[in-house]
């Protein structure tokens, strides 16, 4: 055989250890993001080390500061909710993808415990991470929008930057730890947008029943 048929490339090489180095690097800031969570972001890099069962030398090398760490956690979780608006569209109606998906946001929301004191610092490190933010889920949420109002599960006009942001300050509680609160208060929103939507201008079609109310 000759040496092309015998030789890989450089980037076939390469894949693994990249994939090798993404799953490493996830264990550090998901055991990051537990430590936060329980200890505040003050929590000692050596407790962070333990939770990943890595060397503390590995954490900085990784993260020669701390604020490197809560960026990347932050750029984690933003990432990993861009992909699941594509992930959810695939799977699901879009009514329901679009459901999904904000609940998927308040898990973001979730993610910031701990880290609220570093990210309300005034810290210059973080001075990007709103417009990183806002820059990749604005996108991503108003795929889903107009997926939903394509279909007449919502209505149209819906300006996605601002639904955005009121699912976030609606999830806030997530970040204390009351997750579930913040889903409810973000399904009421996301409820509300069927107001006005299509498949009900045009008329349902069948009678509806009047709404059955319980006994007290």
């Amino acid at each position: 055989m000759g040496e092309s048929g015998e030789t890989k490339t450089s980037s076939e090489h390469d894949r693994p250890k990249r994939a090798d180095a993404r799953r490493n690097l996830d264990v550090v800031l998901q055991a990051a993001m537990t430590v936060f969570a329980k200890s505040g972001v003050d929590a000692p890099m050596r407790a962070i080390a333990a939770e990943a069962g890595v060397g503390v030398g590995t954490l900085y090398r990784h993260f020669p500061q701390r604020s490197d760490m809560i960026k990347a956690i932050i750029q984690r979780e933003v990432d990993a909710c861009v992909e699941a608006a594509a992930t959810l569209s695939a799977a699901h109606t879009p009514e329901e993808a679009l459901g999904l998906w904000v609940e998927r946001l308040v898990d973001f929301v979730g993610t910031k415990r701990g880290l609220g004191p570093a990210l309300h610092s005034g810290d210059p490190a973080y001075q990007s991470l709103p417009d990183y933010v806002e820059g990749q889920l604005t996108p991503a949420l108003q795929g889903l929008l107009d997926t939903a109002a394509a279909a007449g599960a919502i209505r149209t006009g819906i300006n996605a930057r601002e639904l955005l942001f009121a699912c976030l300050r609606l999830a806030a509680p997530a970040s204390d730890g009351d997750a579930a609160e913040a889903r409810r208060m973000v399904a009421l929103l996301i409820d509300g947008l069927r107001f006005g939507a299509a498949q009900f201008r045009n008329g349902p079609t069948k009678t509806p029943q009047p709404p059955r109310v319980r006994a007290l």
